[in-house]
């Protein structure tokens, strides 16, 4: 039976977009993610950076509004910034709600070096969240 995750932040450029790469990722065939945000900032050239440094190609994703998906009956919403979590739009759904407030990378201030390195810091907070995330709910690659 198919399993089906939205991935929710402010912007759907960044955090939520970082998230969708590594779920789709570390979970089996049969798990669906998507992302969404409550307004659509376009996917952060950034986020693509560096998640194509771990090998993973997010430059076909789409910044999605949260809008699109009102009638998809999810079984996990995870939200990815405070703002989503007060601001998401109840879903009549199944969906079992999780919420990790994730630094904004795209926020970040300096030289372009101290920018990336920051992306790259959130990355890997990313990563470990979807790591033990997929992990508890059975939905890595093993099944």
């Amino acid at each position: 039976m198919s399993k089906s995750i939205l991935v929710l932040c402010t912007g759907n450029s960044c955090r939520s977009q970082i998230a969708e790469g590594y779920l789709r990722d570390l979970s089996g065939s049969q798990v669906k993610v998507y992302s969404a945000g409550l307004e659509t900032h376009g996917v952060n050239p950034r986020a693509i950076q560096v998640m194509q440094e771990k090998g993973i190609d997010i430059s076909n994703h789409t910044s999605n509004n949260i809008s699109e998906y009102v009638g998809v009956n999810f079984d996990f919403v995870i939200t990815v910034c405070d703002n989503a979590k007060e601001s998401c739009p109840y879903f009549l759904t199944k969906a079992q709600r999780f919420h990790f407030n994730f630094p904004d990378p795209a926020k970040a201030k300096g030289t372009e070096s101290e920018i990336i390195e920051e992306f790259r810091s959130v990355r890997g907070l990313i990563k470990d969240y979807c790591t033990k995330f997929v992990a508890e709910h059975g939905l890595d690659n093993a099944n």
